[in-house]
């Protein structure tokens, strides 16, 4: 069995100060999945990095300002945390890294039965990417303190439904 590591929206828009949605104090979940990702490479299993890359007109926008923006920086992964040759990188345009994107064929290619989600934000981009693995039949861990949010109510919210409604194991 497989496994693969889902280091999701760990870009600049997110975590730097100046960034268009900083979800505010991410220095603890930057240290938490910069720890995991090391344990996880020298393991020699894989890392798939889901960045968010929007066009100027996304639908998203009507809700979230404009934020990662194709060919900009606030798209690009934080320098902590930066992709190393043999990575994969998968860019979507919604919530779930499963969404119009190559994600499932990735996964399936490379026998990944098991994957492990970190990153932010837990309601949104985490959660429904747990969905979306969960309905594929993949079974899929998050740990609490390698995933973070701008809204703790929303994350806690996040994670009891991934494990309670999902089957997530949350760690």
């Amino acid at each position: 069995m497989a496994k693969a590591l889902l280091i999701i929206d760990m870009l600049r828009d997110f975590l730097e100060k100046d960034g268009a949605l900083f979800i505010g104090n991410p220095e603890e979940v930057i240290n938490n999945v910069s720890a995991r990702l090391q344990q996880w490479r020298s393991q020699g299993n894989p890392v798939i990095y889901i960045m968010d890359r929007h066009l100027p007109n996304d639908a998203e926008f009507k809700m979230f300002p404009p934020h990662c923006l194709a060919g900009e920086r606030g798209g690009e992964v934080i320098d902590a945390l930066a992709p190393k040759e043999g990575d994969f990188l998968i860019f979507k345009r919604r919530y779930s890294a499963f969404f119009g994107t190559d994600l499932d064929l990735t996964l399936r290619e490379l026998g990944v039965t098991e994957i492990e989600l970190a990153g932010v934000c837990t309601q949104i981009c985490v959660l429904y990417t747990a969905a979306d693995a969960r309905m594929r039949q993949y079974d899929v861990t998050v740990r609490k303190n390698c995933v973070s949010s701008f809204d703790e109510k929303a994350h806690e919210f996040a994670l009891k439904e991934m494990k309670e409604t999902l089957g997530v194991k949350v760690i």
